[in-house]
């Protein structure tokens, strides 16, 4: 009897861990939200983008798993005649802002990062690795409250990850947008058509504000088309767009189409 009550209690702890209420009144326990932190590298030469491709694959990815921190996307723009900036995004999920906020101390004390990252990490002022690098950390979605990597078998350079931002006129409208997306149902249309959505977050430090992001992606850009069509001409969508509440929401969207690196984990 005493083992069964001690075997109950331990798995009672680990299971508040990982888990939080509702409120207080709710027996429904639910996943606790992460954050994320979208870094991103710009960059103005080829030796820019080799040497800190290396710093990411040989150094701060590996340094990063060895603190537990999994599932780390690596990103880079699909070919676009008008851009004139290279950029490498990568997508860091955090279990707490805790854990966001200890990062750097924490690599900064472990030597193998140190020298395998050496050549990035000690440049000058005149090799710097990089023009500059920009950071917007968000939280996650209540109804996606947890990073989902999609499982795609297409090569990687066909592979079509879409970013997009979604800026509101006013934080109340802003909210709306969000509510949207949770209790109007957004979510759960992305699921049903099978959008391979990687993240949904509320921006809440960035240059951009307010705003939310997310990441869905495609086999290629033939199967992002057909999935944005079946999006548009589905029932629900129509039904949502047709509400009063939902009207004017967005003031201003971005959309980045990514591929992944060889090194990113999907």
């Amino acid at each position: 009897m005493k083992t069964t009550k001690l075997l109950f209690l331990m798995f009672f702890a680990l299971a508040i861990t990982s888990f939080k209420t509702i409120n207080p009144d709710s027996k429904i326990a639910v996943q606790s939200r992460e954050f994320y932190q979208l870094k991103t590298y710009i960059l103005n030469t080829d030796q820019q983008v080799k040497t800190t491709d290396k710093f990411l694959k040989e150094a701060y990815l590996p340094g990063l798993k060895k603190l537990g921190i999994k599932n780390i996307g690596v990103f880079k723009l699909r070919p676009n005649a008008t851009d004139t900036l290279k950029k490498i995004i990568v997508l860091i999920p955090f279990s707490s802002l805790s854990q966001f906020l200890g990062l750097e101390d924490k690599l900064a004390k472990d030597k193998t990062y140190l020298a395998a990252g050496a050549d990035y990490l000690n440049a000058t002022y005149k090799q710097a690795p990089y023009a500059r690098i920009e950071s917007v950390l968000l939280k996650a979605f209540a109804d996606h409250p947890i990073m989902t990597t999609p499982a795609l078998n297409s090569p990687r350079e066909n592979r079509v990850y879409e970013l997009r931002s979604y800026e509101s006129a006013t934080e109340a409208i802003y909210r709306n947008k969000v509510d949207m997306f949770n209790a109007g149902g957004e979510v759960k249309l992305f699921d049903r058509l099978s959008f391979n959505p990687v993240f949904y977050g509320e921006v809440i430090s960035g240059a951009k504000m307010p705003n939310l992001m997310y990441m869905t992606c495609f086999s290629d850009k033939e199967s992002r088309d057909a999935h944005w069509k079946s999006f548009v001409d589905s029932p629900e969508w129509k039904g949502l767009i047709a509400m009063e509440k939902y009207k004017n929401n967005i003031s201003h969207i971005d959309i980045t189409f990514l591929y992944p690196t060889d090194y990113s984990d999907y």
